[in-house]
């Protein structure tokens, strides 16, 4: 199972963004970026990639452990950027380099389970909202700056989500992957939740954050 770690805005604060997105989509270009859904949005804090199940349950523990260990961070979605000409994403205020520890935490935990995260890049508090095809480049520029100004409502992230990511096997151009919530366990608590049911607005089609 391809999974990774994450932490999940609440649906206000979603919401709230995709409102504000609204005239980024009458921007020249729009409409050849592949804009991921806002049911889909996620701080990526690792990805693990193909999982064999055989390690998910030691895994799980592991990642239980480093939620305990971790308190609730305060957050909100803030500003925006882009990765080149390839990705648009919205930024992160607040609890950040709390949220950055606990990263590190998860990163240390899917390790020592074998399943080690992609270490190709460092955490970076970021929601994916659109990429570029190959065939139809888009700058991206004005879309970062139109989000310059963006300061969303804190919110506090209380749960440490690992989700699987289906990808399309439709052969569909532009068919995103599909996110399913399977486990999920409470920043300084004890107690976990795990299922193949995922909250509401977490079992969707969307990109990669």
């Amino acid at each position: 199972m391809r999974l990774f770690a994450a932490l999940l805005p609440p649906p206000a604060a979603a919401d709230e963004l995709a409102a504000t997105l609204g005239p980024l989509h009458r921007l020249p270009g729009a409409r050849d970026l592949r804009w991921t859904a806002p049911d889909s949005w996620h701080y990526t804090l690792a990805f693990l990639g193909e999982v064999p199940d055989t390690l998910r349950p030691d895994l799980d523990e592991r990642l239980a452990r480093a939620a305990r260990r971790h308190e609730p961070c305060t957050l909100r979605v803030s500003g925006g950027g882009r990765f080149g000409d390839r990705a648009l994403w919205a930024g992160a205020e607040g609890d950040v380099r709390a949220a950055a520890a606990l990263a590190a935490a998860v990163r240390a935990a899917a390790r020592r389970a074998g399943a080690p995260a992609d270490e190709e890049h460092g955490f970076r508090a970021h929601l994916t909202l659109a990429r570029t095809s190959r065939g139809a480049p888009v700058d991206l520029r004005p879309f970062a700056a139109a989000l310059g100004g963006f300061r969303g409502a804190r919110w506090t992230a209380a749960d440490l989500s690992l989700v699987a990511s289906r990808l399309p096997r439709s052969g569909v151009p532009g068919e995103r992957p599909y996110y399913t919530v399977v486990a999920s366990w409470p920043l300084g608590g004890p107690g976990s939740r795990s299922g193949p049911a995922a909250p509401p607005g977490r079992g969707t089609a969307g990109g990669a954050g």
